[in-house]
């Protein structure tokens, strides 16, 4: 789902994005993918958007998931213990199950940082018979995290506040991790405005040979793509590059 986010406001922005949830769900969705902060923005006032562990955004999600019987998810500023915040990919199960994703990089040239702690590793989720290995935004930029990944992967997520001044970047990058990993990616930006900063989403599919199976564009809309196992297993089968890594 590409959307706009309503700038630090959660309830507005939840209350905007729900009918496109069901929009996705309506056209056959199974898995459903949000934004970087996808609920107030790429902010970095954490004491006015962050939340506790379990706190609305993800009671939000997991409402979502059990009523559309999907998976869902997208990043959500969250306090952990000790007072630290990060920026954490959430994804809600239809069965009340969570996972999560602590974004390894934030980004140092636009503040966060300062204000947001750092997750210590890539991790890996079974979601659908499918293993999926979620980012989020700046971590793009660092191959070495999607390499050791790879061989437990079929599908990238990448969830983003990308600034249009960098859009040229978002878009070569997410066909890059694709190529050079022989997996699925799927990269989900947001639109709009918000903080300052300009958006205009060029969220795609990719597959794994690199070609841009859907292409979001500028406005908001929501892409329905296929991704299929046997595909990754056939591509690596056919083209065993990985293994002179």
């Amino acid at each position: 789902m590409q959307h706009d986010i309503v700038w630090e406001d959660r309830d507005a922005t939840l209350a905007h994005i729900a009918p496109l949830v069901a929009d996705a769900v309506a056209q056959g969705a199974q898995m459903v993918v949000l934004p970087e902060m996808f609920a107030v923005g790429f902010s970095m006032d954490t004491g006015l958007v962050a939340e506790g562990a379990g706190g609305p955004t993800e009671s939000w999600l997991c409402s979502e998931a059990s009523a559309h019987d999907v998976w869902i998810g997208g990043s959500v500023p969250v306090r952990i213990e000790g007072g630290e915040v990060r920026n954490r990919f959430l994804m809600a199960g239809p069965d009340g199950t969570v996972l999560h994703y602590d974004k390894v990089k934030p980004f140092t040239h636009g503040g966060e940082a300062e204000h947001y702690g750092a997750g210590s590793a890539a991790v890996g989720w079974e979601i659908g018979g499918l293993r999926v290995s979620p980012f989020v935004c700046y971590d793009l930029r660092f191959a070495p995290l999607w390499w050791d990944r790879a061989l437990d992967t079929d599908l990238y997520l990448c969830v983003a506040s990308w600034p249009s001044t960098r859009a040229e970047h978002w878009y070569s990058l997410l066909v890059a991790r694709a190529v050079e990993n022989q997996a699925y990616v799927i990269g989900c930006n947001r639109v709009g405005d918000g903080g300052g900063l300009s958006y205009v989403g060029g969220s795609i599919a990719v597959d794994p040979l690199g070609h841009v199976t859907a292409d979001a564009g500028i406005q908001e809309t929501v892409l329905v793509v296929d991704v299929d196992h046997s595909v990754v297993e056939t591509v690596r089968r056919k083209l065993p590059f990985s293994q002179d890594r």
